[in-house]
């Protein structure tokens, strides 16, 4: 394209559009866009989406809720190895790291659950003899070898809270929102950390996926300490939860997330299936910024034919991470730092510059992560960006009908507006 046309067509983009976007119960702010009569040119901070699976780590897929046990995922197999590759493969294939929300009292080969009667339904008499097999190894190695497609995310020992042999809903909170006995709690902390040890699994998850969705935000009632702040202190800085099963959900700061002692607490929005659907076909429009699924959503009858199931949620992905307003989280930390600035930060486009301000979003000190952002600009001709105020850490283009540009900068905090030039 020549410097006439370029010039006259970066002239002609001026006039604002801004319209809400809606997501369920939630308004979501849409990024604006700024376009002409004849080319348009519109600059998104795009709303990012992260992929979180709860319910892996069964061995048995049997719901054992009639005879006291968990109600694991309710399917008519046992699981297999390559129901953890799926999850890899599904993470590789989109250039993602899927949360996989586990549960972990299956994977204990030494019985060290006898030591935690309310994690179980065999209480002190626990025995998992039945699934210490070798493959355990197996998926472990899966695991170990694909953190970069694999993020295990604390979900719960046992998923239910049994006493006196009979469990009830669920392990971190009962079904008033009353958080469990914080000894409990942290004895349940420990004993996860120690059967994730025992496979070499690395260090203490930083996100959770409450059990069952039993969540209180803030302290339960009668109590001082919430179980965020207890999870903090293990180093969990995120936690994933739909917020209209959520307990205390009036003390939300935010649409699409609240701070709970230093806990980033996200919205998760509806899930397209029922948890015993299996396999799952996607096909409706996401109703929050999570995909949240359960693991036989994701997964065949038959596991040698796994991967039919993953291609369609690929395909299904990929067209939100297409779109203008929208992109897939590489991660969950990149998840919550972009979510935030989908929030607060702002983004136009005026007489040729990609202008970025960032004073609202540094309001608010107690968020974390505020170096990085990503922004998503669309126009029908191609473009060329520099500046002086950020780096461009690096630019992916896409072009069907139009050019889409995503760029991922990193923030000079010396300035709380900056802007990105069109050459």
């Amino acid at each position: 394209m020549n410097q006439i046309s370029r010039r006259k067509f970066l002239e002609n983009t001026a006039a604002i559009t801004a319209a809400p976007l809606i997501f369920g119960l939630n308004p979501v702010r849409k990024s604006t866009g700024y376009r002409s009569d004849e080319n348009d040119i519109r600059v998104f901070i795009p709303l990012p989406v992260q992929v979180v699976i709860d319910d892996v780590g069964w061995w048995s897929g049997k719901d054992g809720s009639e005879m006291q046990e968990p109600y694991r995922t309710g399917i008519n197999r046992n699981h297999v190895p390559s129901d953890y590759q799926a999850i890899v493969e599904l993470g590789r294939a989109l250039g993602i790291r899927p949360q996989a929300a586990m549960i972990l009292c299956e994977w204990d080969k030494e019985n060290i659950l006898k030591q935690v009667p309310t994690s179980t339904w065999m209480g002190s008499e626990w025995d998992n003899s039945k699934w210490a097999g070798p493959w355990l190894e197996e998926a472990a190695d899966i695991i170990r070898n694909n953190t970069k497609h694999f993020e295990i995310t604390l979900h719960g020992v046992g998923h239910e809270y049994w006493e006196g042999g009979k469990f009830t809903r669920a392990e971190w909170t009962d079904s008033d929102g009353i958080m469990r006995p914080q000894a409990e709690v942290e004895k349940h902390i420990e004993y996860y950390q120690k059967l994730m040890d025992q496979h070499k699994l690395g260090s203490f998850p930083k996100s959770f996926v409450p059990a069952a969705f039993r969540h209180s935000f803030g302290p339960s009632k009668g109590l001082d300490i919430s179980l965020a702040s207890i999870l903090r202190a293990k180093g969990i800085t995120y936690i994933n939860t739909p917020f209209r099963s959520m307990f205390n959900n009036e003390r939300v700061q935010y649409d699409l997330f609240g701070m709970d002692s230093g806990v980033i607490t996200v919205d998760r929005g509806r899930d397209q299936f029922n948890w015993t659907t299996f396999p799952g076909n996607p096909s409706e429009d996401l109703t929050g910024p999570t995909c949240g699924m359960h693991w036989p959503n994701l997964l065949h009858p038959e596991p040698e034919r796994n991967m039919e199931v993953v291609s369609h949620w690929v395909d299904y992905l990929q067209k939100f991470d297409r779109k203008a307003d929208m992109m897939l989280a590489s991660d969950s930390v990149s998840f919550q730092r972009q979510l935030v600035h989908y929030h607060f930060t702002k983004a136009d486009f005026k007489r040729g510059k990609l202008n970025i301000d960032f004073k609202e979003r540094d309001k608010h000190e107690e968020i974390p992560g505020k170096d990085k952002l990503t922004i998503k600009v669309s126009s029908k001709l191609p473009l060329k960006f520099k500046s002086s105020d950020m780096k461009i850490l690096s630019q992916k283009t896409t072009e069907k009908n139009e050019w889409i540009y995503s760029l991922e900068l990193l923030r000079n905090f010396d300035r709380p507006e900056v802007t990105i030039d069109i050459i």
